[in-house]
């Protein structure tokens, strides 16, 4: 099996007790979508995006009541980003984009591209930018781990997904919770950005979870893009078995690595390239990573994974989501840590952390959201709209 090092992304899930408080905070609404199909709400500190309906209607949603975001993320941040490629790689980035949009557009799902045209329309940014913000993960690449059983406090699936990347260019800043009710799909949540469609860190209501690392296979764009691949699994599969299924019968693009997690105490990691798609079972060792703990999956990069072993090691069959969120700090995650969750698939539970201005995520305090709560609340909301 070609489970490579990589460097930059890195998740975990594993099978603990749902240890910390609750921290019940008050979400407010900030607006509502005229049309009804969305509301923008806080929580604490974090923006929360409700969209619902069909792809248009969750599009106009978002870009509507993101509109004095959106525009920050894409163009203004995708420049940033296609400047540092460009000097990088010596090639023009919107090329690049141009040619991603090209080659894997025919291999995605139709919704997904009439929902970010909508979204781009009703956000006031050309559609060439708003699918350049939802294509350009293709480009970059970068880790995982899973747990479970002997390895936990109670059985329960824990698990904790590591975004390590461009914390830099204050991507934060612009950082939304979205739950996403699609018509005919399985509502979902995502730590997500004002703007990004598709996701690397979701939760659905059936507690399916999943996180992704990128490797290498750059240019190997013929295919469905990573990060609606993710969508298109959260809005279907119920279960780990349900969702390899999906992603064995989809045409994949580029290398990546996932981390998937179900409420039945399932968990796996996968391989995936265009060609390939293999499983790494709990406890399997590789003769690229340190010795992999009984119940557990690891894919990590460098000196990272044998801290993160060792940490597992010593927290074996005493693992909580309190111990987990100190498992994850550094040098687990980087300096560059965008974005840390980790979820409890059983109960909908999901912790999630964001980079500062100046800190990575692992550094800041979590916040407490459920997806179950989330849903009864959009709902009632909705309901109380009608009855006015």
């Amino acid at each position: 099996m070609k489970f490579v090092i990589v460097r930059r992304w890195f998740a975990v899930c594993v099978m603990v007790g749902a240890g910390l408080a609750a921290g019940a905070q008050d979400m407010t609404v900030q607006a509502r979508d005229p049309d009804g199909h969305g509301m923008l709400c806080k929580l604490g500190g974090k923006r929360v995006l409700f969209v619902s309906g069909t792809p248009e209607q969750m599009g106009s949603a978002h870009g509507r009541l993101l509109a004095d975001l959106v525009p920050h993320v894409t163009p203004r941040i995708m420049a940033l980003v296609g400047a540092g490629y460009t000097v990088q790689k010596g090639d023009w980035f919107y090329d690049r984009i141009e040619e991603i949009v090209r080659r894997a557009a025919p291999h995605t799902p139709e919704r997904f591209l009439r929902e970010c045209r909508a979204m781009g329309a009703a956000a006031g940014i050309s559609e060439r930018d708003a699918l350049c913000g939802n294509f350009f993960p293709e480009l970059f690449h970068c880790s995982g781990v899973a747990v479970r059983n002997t390895a936990s406090g109670d059985g329960r699936v824990v698990h904790a997904r590591v975004l390590d990347y461009m914390r830099d260019i204050n991507l934060q800043k612009y950082t939304v919770l979205q739950v996403f009710v699609p018509d005919g799909g399985i509502p979902w949540m995502s730590v997500g950005y004002a703007g990004f469609l598709g996701t690397v860190t979701a939760m659905n209501a059936r507690g399916f979870a999943i996180g992704e690392m990128g490797g290498r296979g750059e240019g190997a764009w013929d295919g469905m893009p990573m990060t609606f691949l993710m969508r298109e699994v959260a809005e279907r599969a119920s279960t780990v078995e349900e969702a390899l299924k999906i992603m064995r019968d989809a045409k994949n693009t580029c290398e990546y690595y996932y981390v998937l997690s179900d409420a039945k105490r399932d968990i796996a990691a996968l391989y995936a390239t265009p060609g390939k798609l293999e499983v790494l079972q709990p406890g399997q060792q590789h003769p690229r990573l340190p010795k992999v703990p009984e119940d557990t999956v690891l894919i990590s990069g460098e000196g990272r994974a044998k801290v993160l072993s060792a940490r597992l090691h010593e927290h074996f069959g005493k693992i909580t989501p309190e111990l987990m969120i100190e498992i994850i700090k550094r040098p687990v995650s980087m300096k560059s840590n965008l974005h840390n969750a980790v979820f409890v698939p059983e109960t909908l539970d999901m912790w999630f952390a964001d980079a500062g201005k100046k800190t990575p995520a692992c550094d800041e305090p979590y916040t407490k959201v459920n997806l179950k709560a989330l849903l009864d609340f959009y709902a009632a909301q909705g309901k109380a709209a009608a009855e006015k």
